[in-house]
């Protein structure tokens, strides 16, 4: 009986397992991704030696099957819509410390198509380095990081994106050449949720 207790006891002393996104599939990824988050990028122009901070609010809502917007970047590209795992209409809005004067703000649609379990392709209706649709390769690797592959006229961007916690993900960002030998640009993000505000 002794010895039973002495298990017990043990038992319930033993601490948590820390929270891990290891093995997160891109479903899960986008599902959390969804809500209010405030981000902090500090951002280093390789080519003039430049640092930039950009504070911006985000929101993360999901987008119906019926909406004209996913349903024209899935045209653009060729994209049965049915076959859409995941798609999200990301909103922005913040400043830089370049122009606390300039606000900047947009959205655009992501629409994540799947190719494997760990492969395949993310359409946008509004690129990351410019003002029209684009399509780039993702790969969920096994530690839970999202990896964004994306060409352009210009140039190639990367992206790794992963949650540190359920409430705070963490993106590094590069701007290439178009060949992929030289870097532009390269930013740390900082995204934490924002959680609503009890109402008195």
């Amino acid at each position: 009986q002794g010895l039973q207790l002495n298990m017990q006891e043990t038992t319930e002393s033993a601490p948590s397992q820390p929270w891990s996104p290891a093995g997160m599939d891109v479903v899960d990824f986008f599902k959390r991704s969804v809500g209010d988050w405030r981000s902090l990028r500090s951002s280093h122009n390789i080519a003039f030696a430049q640092l930039e901070e950009v504070n911006t609010d985000i929101e993360i809502t999901n987008v119906g099957s019926d909406d004209e917007e996913m349903l024209q970047i899935c045209k653009t590209y060729d994209v049965d819509p049915t076959t859409a795992v995941s798609a999200i209409r990301m909103a922005w809005e913040g400043y830089s410390d370049w122009d606390e004067d300039e606000v900047v703000n947009g959205s655009t649609v992501l629409v994540v198509v799947q190719d494997s379990d760990t492969k395949g392709r993310l359409l946008r209706s509004v690129g990351y380095t410019e003002t029209i649709p684009s399509a780039g390769d993702w790969e969920m690797q096994e530690d839970g990081t999202f990896v964004l592959h994306t060409l352009y006229d210009r140039a190639a961007a990367e992206e790794r994106i992963w949650f540190a916690t359920p409430d705070l993900r963490m993106r590094v960002s590069m701007i290439k050449t178009q060949g992929g030998k030289g870097v532009l640009t390269a930013s740390l993000s900082t995204e934490v949720r924002q959680k609503p505000k009890a109402s008195d």
